[in-house]
């Protein structure tokens, strides 16, 4: 870390989810002031489960709330903000498609209205998502595609990615968007992702369950890397307005199937049960990866963990909350 975070108040919009939580546990090192704005309270999240919500300044509210952001963003005098609130799951945007863009795409000009109004704010990250792209003839996704989604999470993130593009360049807000893949580390409480959902049933001597048929590819991208990708990057539009407006892909540019990260997860922790295929997923993308390269130029960004050590990170993390047997535990480490 540099001096560049030290005392600098920095606001974080879902700082209870995954990234959130690794992200504040990252500013806290670094010296930061840290402001959440936490809607619900999540008491297994990592966040709450390491105490660190204590050491940090909590905004109780929802982020259709303008007029609560702005009031944060005045009183706690922020100048760095990472604007991460969604709703994440895809499964749930299929159900509750308006709720879903009320909070992604509603939230988004939010946030960046209140930023717009505050005047020392002079960095904004903004999380879109490699879904933004929807499905493309050519692979992996660059920054120069058009963004078309087609299902209700997809064209969330494709609207909330196009709301911050529009905040820089008509009202020159410091503001870029970061498109990474799947996350997956430790601290995700959402169960019915592959990564945590399979290591969970493996502990419970449960089958692990694969909802697609198995094929779909995708890009899996460690948590404290993605973490580490936020803060170069806030920390590069801070100082350059070339930045503002432009995107950013983050990944390990690999490719892996459901199937086998989840034989790989199998194989990790030395279990015979094999996947239940079901063959029930709708309205997702078959197959998706990124290029990593204007990351790699223009911000000099790599990530620091290959799949397979951030899977071992993961593994030992669950491990630990789900309280696995000894002999469970010792298998894994093999």
């Amino acid at each position: 870390m540099n001096s560049f975070w030290r005392d600098r108040s920095v606001l974080i919009t879902g700082g209870t989810g995954l990234l959130g939580s690794c992200l504040v546990s990252k500013l806290l090192e670094a010296a930061s002031n840290v402001v959440c704005l936490v809607r619900d309270w999540v008491p297994q999240s990592e966040l709450v489960r390491s105490r660190r919500i204590e050491q940090v300044n909590t905004v109780r509210g929802d982020i259709a709330d303008r007029d609560l952001i702005e009031r944060a963003l005045g009183e706690y005098e922020v100048e760095i903000v990472f604007h991460l609130a969604a709703q994440a799951i895809v499964g749930v945007a299929n159900r509750n498609p308006v709720s879903t863009f009320s909070t992604n795409i509603g939230g988004t000009w939010n946030l960046l209205e209140a930023c717009r109004r505050s005047p020392k704010v002079v960095s904004i990250a903004v999380a879109s998502s490699d879904k933004a792209y929807g499905d493309q003839e050519h692979l992996p996704y660059n920054e120069t595609m058009p963004l078309q989604g087609r299902h209700p999470y997809d064209v969330s993130k494709s609207c909330a990615d196009l709301i911050a593009q529009t905040y820089a360049a008509s009202y020159n807000l410091p503001v870029a968007i970061t498109r990474c893949g799947n996350f997956y580390g430790g601290g995700d409480l959402n169960w019915n992702r592959v990564v945590p959902g399979t290591i969970r049933s493996i502990i419970r001597g449960e089958r692990p369950i694969i909802r697609s048929d198995g094929n779909f590819v995708r890009d899996y991208f460690y948590i404290e890397d993605g973490a580490a990708a936020y803060m170069l990057l806030a920390e590069r539009l801070a100082s350059d307005p070339a930045l503002r407006g432009q995107a950013f892909n983050f990944s390990n540019e690999s490719q892996i199937s459901v199937l086998e990260i989840v034989n790989l997860i199998l194989r990790k922790m030395k279990s015979s049960l094999s996947p239940e295929v079901l063959n029930q997923a709708s309205n997702e993308i078959r197959h998706q990866y990124l290029s990593a390269e204007r990351a790699r130029n223009q911000l000099k960004w790599h990530p620091q963990f290959t799949l397979d050590t951030g899977l071992d990170r993961t593994l030992a993390w669950y491990r630990e909350f789900l309280g696995a047997p000894a002999a469970m535990a010792q298998a894994g480490r093999g």
